[in-house]
């Protein structure tokens, strides 16, 4: 019996997947067609596509998805999961689905919750990270931070996802950036450190948010700021925002690539956070070689 199968992070704007040997990676594959790019019925055919030289290879593997890819406009909807949710959870709800090439493919569910502060809010692959996380580092407790396009600070309880927030931060710099008056007729941005904690220092104020971010502009109008530091500085604004409901007290772990992680860190320095870092990578495919184990299982 082969041990191959193929995890696949499929989210709104981007496609990966991964061949794996158990749990060892043997290639990889990232595209730019999440959901957004595919037309309507398509889902099959485009997966199809970007599996092929594996599947030619090793045959018909079992197929294990997470992301967008199973929210309304995705493949097939798969309904959340409510909080507080287990890996148990989250495979018993999975949702199977035969291809069109004979290969065993799943659908991991998304997870509801009420937010820290009472508001309805989901996740759909972040979930597989937590998972990964508490395999890869067991603990009682997990304050997790997963940044990224829509923000997720989480709480895991034992390894179950207790309720987490979502902030919209990446989204947010760059629709001002791009689309506001706050980055209109600006000269090429160069990296600055130090407008960056700037921003992150002026965000612990307790501005409101919305006056919070025209300092952007104002910063350049009276000279405060170089016109090429404005996007660092704006950088720096949300993300301090985002990071002054975070405790100093309380050991938390950011969760996503070193790319992704580095602006985060340095913000967290600058307000004496302690983070810990664990690869977003590495957290997914320990998540999802946990939940396809348990597949394995129950479907054999």
């Amino acid at each position: 019996m082969t041990k191959h199968w193929i995890a696949i992070d499929w989210g709104t704007t981007n496609f990966r997947a991964f061949l794996l040997n158990d749990q060892q990676v043997i290639a990889s594959v990232s595209k730019s067609c999440g959901l957004l790019a595919i037309a309507k019925g398509a889902f099959a055919d485009t997966l199809h596509q970007h599996l092929e030289p594996w599947l030619e290879e090793y045959g018909a593997l079992p197929v294990v998805m997470a992301g967008m890819v199973g929210s309304q406009q995705g493949w097939q909807e798969v309904p959340y999961v409510s909080a507080p949710a287990t890996a148990h959870t989250l495979w018993e709800s999975a949702l199977p689905i035969a291809t069109p090439w004979g290969s065993q493919a799943w659908i991991i569910p998304g997870v509801s919750s009420a937010s820290a502060f009472g508001l309805p809010d989901v996740m759909r692959g972040e979930e597989v990270q937590l998972m990964g996380l508490y395999a890869l580092h067991p603990a009682l407790e997990h304050c997790a931070i997963l940044p990224g396009t829509h923000s997720k600070h989480a709480q895991l309880n034992r390894g179950e996802i207790t309720h987490f927030s979502t902030l919209m931060t990446g989204e947010l710099f760059s629709l001002l950036s791009q689309h506001s008056l706050l980055g209109r007729a600006l000269p090429e941005q160069q990296d600055d450190s130090a407008a960056f904690v700037k921003g992150v220092l002026t965000a612990q104020a307790g501005v409101p948010f919305s006056h919070l971010i025209f300092s952007a502009r104002t910063r350049r109008l009276n000279g405060e700021l170089e016109p090429s530091s404005i996007h660092s500085y704006l950088s720096g604004l949300l993300i301090g925002n985002e990071l002054s409901g975070v405790s100093a007290e309380k050991e938390c772990w950011l969760v996503g690539s070193p790319a992704l992680c580095e602006r985060y860190l340095y913000a967290a320095k600058a307000l004496q956070i302690p983070l810990q870092i664990a690869d977003g990578d590495t957290c997914f495919l320990q998540g999802m070689a946990a939940l396809y184990s348990q597949l394995q299982e129950t479907y054999a």
